[in-house]
């Protein structure tokens, strides 16, 4: 498998050779018509003409399972490993300023869509994404290649109801490197809908299923290997409610967990690369709510305000603990089934990886919550978020109190 990178090493720097050897001989010479007439003069031209097809034939044929780092292995049911094919690494490099640079890569939380999306006239929700491949901020000055679904980290949330007949629509930007599809686990079908939707850069496909079971389940990109798609970015929540529909409450939010796997320290500036080994150790530099660093708080509530959270873990390696620092779960919808049994008071919520939580709960205190995921070192990573909540003190539940001093 070297050969390949060998042949394009080699015709590079007998290119440049034969060029700077062409420059020294003419430069040597009177005028160009006497370095015409004799026969030194061809020798760097013809060398320089065969390097230069031999470099781009071997650029363009390197086997799909070459790939960085080299002779990585895997035992998935695809035998591919998660490392990324190297002609896809050095096309990256050469075609970097296409990608399309996101400003924020995190999905704004409130994006909750109001209720079940209606069927059209002949009785089927067509629901449709677009998988990008961007370049965004994990944290200030720190880049990274995400491959998203809609350009954005989580997906876009879906929402449909028991019994409706869904149509998912997926095109991959002609901009992509790589080719994509997603699994919808609401789906009843082999893949989850992943055979059908199995797009190259350019191509759209579709397929059609009826949503069986209530609940939140996650969706993301499937293609082999599919730790290496989750892990860059490609993953959602889709909700299917019942016939009957959920209890309207005063505020929805929409928070996904996931792992970023990068070479270098945590808080190395600049472009990171992706690092498969740390993907196979499931040892992330970076655990994120929404796909980023928190910078800016989006979510905002009043005292009062009964909440709704749409929880789900991307993973693709860490069970998250999920706590709001200073509240307790009045709700929690065990593995985001909807009509199962349902915990209460409850201080944490466990969601595995590419699994999925509800929780509900009243805000009776103003301030600040912080989100994390109770394995609290990974705060450090980025894993937390915050919840601010406006109104008027309560005191009968919650203040300061003032201790008489010392005589």
């Amino acid at each position: 498998m070297l050969i390949f990178v060998i042949f394009e090493i080699l015709s590079v720097l007998a290119g440049i050779a034969a060029l700077i050897f062409l420059g020294l001989y003419l430069l040597r010479r009177k005028s160009i018509r006497d370095a015409v007439k004799e026969r030194g003069l061809y020798v760097p031209i013809i060398v320089f003409i065969f390097a230069l097809p031999v470099g781009f034939i071997a650029n363009k044929t390197y086997p799909p399972n070459f790939a960085m780092p080299l002779f990585m292995h895997s035992h998935a049911p695809d035998k591919l490993p998660p490392s990324i094919p190297f002609a896809k690494i050095i096309e990256f490099f050469k075609h970097g300023s296409r990608f399309e640079r996101i400003t924020d890569i995190g999905a704004d939380p409130n994006a909750v869509p109001n209720e079940p999306r209606r069927p059209d006239e002949d009785g089927i929700i067509r629901l449709k994404l677009t998988t990008r491949e961007v370049i965004s901020e994990i944290a200030p000055g720190i880049y990274f290649n995400y491959w998203t679904f809609d350009g954005q980290v989580p997906g876009p949330m879906l929402r449909v109801r028991e019994g409706d007949r869904v149509e998912i629509s997926l095109t991959n930007d002609v901009s992509s490197l790589h080719a994509h599809n997603i699994d919808l686990h609401a789906v009843t079908g082999p893949g989850g809908g992943a055979a059908l939707t199995h797009v190259e850069p350019g191509e759209t496909k579709a397929f059609t299923w009826k949503a069986l079971n209530p609940g939140l389940y996650i969706y993301h990109c499937a293609m082999p290997n599919v730790s290496t798609h989750n892990s860059h970015g490609q993953y959602g929540l889709i909700l299917v409610e019942t016939k009957e529909g959920l209890e309207k409450v005063d505020k929805e939010f929409y928070v996904v967990q996931g792992e970023l796997y990068t070479a270098g320290q945590i808080g190395k500036k600049g472009l990171m690369v992706f690092d498969s080994e740390a993907l196979v150790d499931g040892q992330p530099n970076y655990v994120t709510f929404n796909g980023k660093v928190e910078t800016t708080p989006r979510m905002q509530a009043k005292v009062g305000d009964k909440i709704r959270m749409y929880l789900g873990n991307g993973g693709v390696n860490l069970v998250s603990s999920f706590h709001i620092i200073g509240e307790i779960f009045d709700t929690v919808y065990p593995n985001a089934s909807i009509g199962g049994a349902l915990e209460y008071n409850t201080q944490a919520a466990q969601i595995l990886p590419g699994g999925a939580s509800i929780v509900e709960f009243t805000v009776d205190v103003p301030g600040k919550y912080l989100l994390v995921d109770h394995a609290l070192a990974r705060m450090n990573k980025g894993a937390w978020a915050v919840l601010e909540v406006s109104g008027n003190e309560n005191p009968d539940i919650f203040a300061p109190t003032v201790l008489k001093k010392l005589q």
